[in-house]
């Protein structure tokens, strides 16, 4: 019982935040968006996977990848 809870523990640290960030651009509650994916991944039999994968590793990255934010314009100061 206590490897599972240490399996748990350590997905839980480390979401790559896939989840929040689409929740974040669409506006709604995340876990409205976790509940996509899951039931998602049982409906297309584990092929939402190929998408969720992909972008965390984006997510994960993207200060290697080069991606840089915008300079906040003067409306946003």
């Amino acid at each position: 019982m206590r490897l599972i809870q240490k399996i748990l523990f350590f997905f839980e640290m480390r979401s790559f935040g896939v989840s929040t960030w689409w929740a974040r651009k669409f506006g709604i509650k995340t876990h409205k968006v976790r509940l996509f994916f899951i039931y998602s991944t049982f409906a297309t039999l584990g092929s939402t996977l190929l998408i969720y994968l992909p972008m965390a590793f984006i997510l994960e990255n993207k200060h290697l990848l080069g991606f840089k934010k915008k300079k906040p314009t003067i409306w946003e100061l």
